[in-house]
């Protein structure tokens, strides 16, 4: 998903630029691209084009109904945060991938000074699959993605 069509300047490159700028109006038009916000549907499609699943496989991957899937897909629904990350999971995608996913859905990030989110963090990191962090999470006392 690091594609070249999917990069945006980062925060900190765009304040700089904000700061920079003669004009609101300057910033604004110049950095249109920035506020885009390339669709979340686009991304998932993109990370499931490029990891060769089928829908159905996905689905199955990550515990959640196809109805819902293609719902999802469509943009009729947002997930949450949890069913986010079952699908991150189930996708295989890289964490990097993952926590963009996680932005352009409007959810919070990983952060790894939280406990659960350390251990969903090693999970994807280590290619575990939904069923083995859930156990994990479950055995360190948190709660569960499902």
């Amino acid at each position: 998903m690091q594609d070249e069509k999917y990069r945006t300047l980062s925060t900190d490159e765009l304040e700089t630029e904000l700061r920079r700028s003669p004009s609101l109006d300057s910033f604004l038009s110049e950095q249109e691209e920035c506020f885009k916000d390339t669709a979340f549907t686009d991304l998932l499609t993109h990370a499931l084009d490029k990891s060769g699943m089928s829908k159905a496989a996905l689905a199955r991957e990550s515990y959640t109904s196809e109805v819902y899937l293609h719902q999802i897909f469509s943009g009729r629904r947002r997930p949450s945060r949890n069913r986010l990350l079952c699908l991150c999971i189930g996708l295989r995608i890289s964490l990097e991938d993952c926590q963009e996913l996680l932005r352009r859905n409007r959810n919070a990030m990983l952060y790894a000074r939280y406990r659960r989110d350390a251990v969903i963090a090693y999970g994807i990191t280590h290619g575990m699959d939904l069923y083995e962090i859930n156990d994990k999470l479950f055995q360190e006392n948190e709660e569960t993605l499902m």
